[in-house]
């Protein structure tokens, strides 16, 4: 079987996700990579926390931490959110770790002495109340085009403008309050992405007919603007350092990576801090000559994050002029919104994923996410649309069809599965259209089409709840107990099918279906089409449990609650 290797873009360290950052990278991940650990494959799910940068800074600032301690605390805090939402990480790591700086030193030094890094004097904000330079986020103002007051030196929040620190009224520091504030010489390094423009071009050329169109079009439209060298140190206290046996001089000023340089090589730091926890191989994932070349790479993300996986540390890679793995497919999402605005944590807008767990369990926001991801468009979170899916899809559709079959079942047959005669005309055709709705699921799912494959999923549900109303037991009872047994013994395989092709979407859900039922060799890890037809993986005789209900129905003073604690309005 193929190896897989999967990222999802690292969740920045400062604050709680919300929904559409879960959507927009790491939950599709999960449920990709649980669906091909199912399918047999070799797979590494690989992801961090981001978390170096002035917000990290800053964030550590306002709640009067040393700026490691506020990163160790929000990185737990995080995995804590990510374990309850089930995703399965082979390894969460952290940017700032050994790992990270060791590979991120060796990327700048082996670009240095391929000539791809240079060293340039710029001029820039300095606080003489704070003695230091201020990077652009450290600068607040006023901004020129909207007249917003806490615009940042580097955007402003509220027109979303790009902006110079100097193009800011009223300057001053974020981090004293300082308005004396000067324009002085500095050095930076800086990557030479003008050089390695038609390199990235010819690579990003050869995935035009296989990445999405979101992806390819992002990359393209930035390689059209041109790649401009970019400033990739910052003067930050925390930070990868720039290493002294190369720049000396930087060093001693204590430099740092910019952000966005080191951020995406700890995908291949987690990896390293993955192998040296668990005594994995971390370079055969990501050095061709030491077995990487066999493995399949798939990066989650939204949107923003585009360019600089396909444009920038694509450059990277490729100016260290070693073989280290690049992407080969690039699943990007655009925006979840929060009745058509943006989420934001400032103005208590939407729904943050600890905030959600606080509500209903995690797969009810899995399977609602996915079934409804942002994929060809954005897509707008409503409450409304929220339980309406819940109630139809997991309460009635799966919940309700698991609950009838077995309450009703053990309350006339008992605490086994039922015999009943052989195998009728019914069953054949359910068994055909099963196998043929799975094949449609394990399309969409090798092709990433998640909204697609969602509806395969519910559509393989509604076929279990259709034989059931055809057959009719409750009927048959009455005047065939021998149908009504078949009858029902056909939906709980139903029932146990479901649990193992619905496990990437819900996972404690799948669980709970398939540990109903009293088999002592259950490995089946997917269904065959030989399988889905014959419908016979839980024989007659097996004992069974009636579970909890699955999925409650969300009611409208459920709906009035969620709308009235989170808000519920068009933007």
């Amino acid at each position: 079987m193929a190896r897989h290797l999967i990222t999802s873009a690292l969740p920045y360290i400062n604050g709680i996700k919300h929904l559409g950052n879960m959507v927009g990278s790491m939950l599709p991940a999960d449920v990709y990579a649980r669906y091909l650990r199912q399918r047999g494959h070799d797979v590494l799910y690989i992801c961090a926390t981001d978390e170096h940068g002035t917000p990290a800074e800053l964030a550590a600032k306002e709640r009067g931490l040393p700026v490691d301690e506020f990163c160790a605390q929000a990185h737990d805090a995080q995995k804590a959110v990510y374990d309850g939402f089930a995703l399965a990480f082979d390894y969460f790591g952290r940017s700032s770790s050994a790992q990270n700086v060791e590979i991120t030193q060796h990327f700048a030094r082996k670009l240095h002495e391929n000539g791809f890094i240079e060293e340039r004097a710029i001029r820039q904000v300095y606080s003489p109340a704070d003695g230091r330079f201020l990077p652009d986020r450290y600068v607040e103002g006023t901004c020129p085009h909207c007249g917003y007051d806490k615009a940042r030196g580097d955007q402003c929040e509220n027109c979303t403008r790009v902006l110079d620190p100097t193009d800011l009224i009223d300057p001053r520091s974020a981090i004293s309050g300082s308005t004396d504030l000067e324009v002085r010489e500095t050095k930076h390094l800086f990557l030479l992405q003008s050089k390695l423009e038609n390199e990235v071009r010819e690579w990003v050329a050869r995935h035009d007919d296989d990445w999405p169109q979101l992806a390819s079009s992002i990359a393209h439209k930035w390689l059209t603007e041109g790649l401009h060298d970019r400033a990739i140190t910052r003067d930050l206290d925390w930070g990868v350092p720039v290493p002294a046996d190369t720049w000396p001089e930087l060093a001693a000023e204590g430099k740092v990576f910019y952000v966005w340089f080191d951020a995406p090589i700890e995908y291949i730091g987690a990896t390293k801090e993955w192998a040296d926890a668990t005594g994995g191989d971390w370079r055969s994932w990501w050095y061709g000559p030491d077995g990487a070349d066999d493995v399949r790479y798939t990066e989650f993300m939204a949107k923003d994050n585009v360019p600089f996986h396909t444009v920038m540390f694509p450059a990277t890679e490729l100016g260290v002029r070693e073989p280290w793995k690049m992407v080969d497919y690039v699943k990007a999402f655009n925006w979840l919104t929060y009745y058509g605005g943006k989420f934001s944590t400032s103005q208590k807008r939407g729904v943050f994923t600890d905030q959600a767990l606080d509500i209903l369990p995690a797969d009810y926001w899995r399977y609602f996410l996915i079934a409804n991801a942002p994929e060809s468009d954005d897509a707008s979170f409503t409450w409304e649309h929220f339980t309406a899916t819940v109630n139809k899809d997991l309460a009635d559709t799966l919940g309700n069809f698991v609950n009838r079959v077995l309450s009703f079942s053990r309350k006339r047959f008992g605490d086994d599965v039922p015999a009943g005669g052989e195998p009728g005309e019914a069953e054949t055709r359910l068994g055909e259209e099963i196998a043929r709705l799975l094949t449609e699921y394990e399309q969409h799912m090798e092709s990433l089409q998640f909204r697609k494959a969602a509806a395969a999923l519910r559509a393989l549900w509604s076929a279990g709840n259709s034989y059931l109303e055809e057959k009719a037991p409750w009927l048959q009872i009455k005047t065939d107990k021998d149908a009504a047994a078949l009858t029902l013994r056909t939906a709980m395989n139903l029932i146990h099918l479901y649990a193992v092709v619905s496990e990437p979407f819900i996972p404690a859900s799948s669980k709970t279906m398939r540990e109903a039922f009293a088999l002592t060799d259950d490995t089946a890890t997917w269904v065959t089409e030989a399988e889905a037809k014959a419908l016979t993986s839980v024989p007659a005789g097996t004992a069974f449990t009636v579970p909890p209900v699955l999925f409650a129905k969300l009611t409208d003073d459920d709906l009035a609650t969620y709308k009235e604690r989170f808000g519920g309005q068009e933007a």
